[in-house]
């Protein structure tokens, strides 16, 4: 087993790609287009399910003022192309691979559980407010350190919307948009205080969805500076725009 078998080779040696996550702003992330493997991202791709047609214990459907989205509940739903691949991002050869990227001192640790990863879907008129994740495993007692989004969306066209919107200090306007193109992948830190989304209502045919794949990474501990209010699950924050 071997990264090379997933991911593309220019992404391969994490202490070349350091300083640009560490030094990006609003908060450390990077953008990492044809992250995977072509071959293997299509399959998962070509896989994926029908999530609205799914049972309630192997999707979480929501429909409020915050978000208006599909996301799928542990392994259960994964395809076989996505079970590889899952087996390989929560490896610790893709650990190893993170802690060398971010900087990040404290051992990362995978998630069995898949607590609020998988796979995501916003359809037509779906959205995600801006927000902060949740900072502790609901299940386990580890810190939630890092998100990696990659998604699966071929020939997506600017109209459509649906770009990932980071944000900082003002919340009148994204300090950055990544579009939800096919085998970009985004992995940035996660704190109290990064804050992202994808606010505004997904404009895209009706036949058609913005789907990722979501992994989240934890650790034992974390620098008290990352955390505000101890615990907390989702915090969102309103736009200068937007009331909710």
């Amino acid at each position: 087993m071997q990264l090379s078998d997933v991911i593309n080779s220019q992404w391969l040696e994490p202490r070349n790609l350091a300083f640009e996550y560490q030094a990006a702003t609003p908060f450390p992330h990077i953008v990492m287009p044809n992250f995977i493997r072509g071959e293997v991202l299509a399959a998962v791709a070509d896989e994926f399910p029908d999530l609205a047609a799914l049972s309630s214990q192997q999707v979480k459907k929501f429909d409020n003022l915050r978000e208006v989205k599909f996301a799928s509940k542990g392994m259960a739903s994964l395809s076989p192309h996505a079970l590889i691949l899952n087996s390989y991002l929560q490896s610790d050869l893709f650990l190893s691979w993170l802690n060398a990227l971010t900087g990040i001192v404290e051992p990362l640790i995978s998630d069995p559980y898949l607590a609020g990863g998988g796979y995501h879907e916003i359809r037509r008129g779906g959205f995600l407010k801006v927000h902060a994740d949740f900072n502790k495993h609901p299940r386990l007692d580890l810190d939630r350190r890092l998100n990696l989004l990659i998604y699966l969306n071929r020939d997506w066209l600017p109209e459509w919307g649906g770009a990932l919107e980071l944000y900082g200090d003002r919340m009148d306007k994204a300090d950055r948009e990544i579009p939800p193109l096919f085998n970009t992948a985004v992995i940035f830190s996660t704190t109290s205080f990064t804050f992202h989304g994808h606010p505004d209502p997904l404009n895209c045919p009706p036949d058609r969805a913005r789907r990722s794949l979501a992994y989240y990474y934890f650790s034992t501990g974390r620098p008290e500076s990352e955390v505000a209010a101890g615990v907390h699950s989702t915090i969102f924050k309103q736009r200068t725009s937007e009331k909710f």
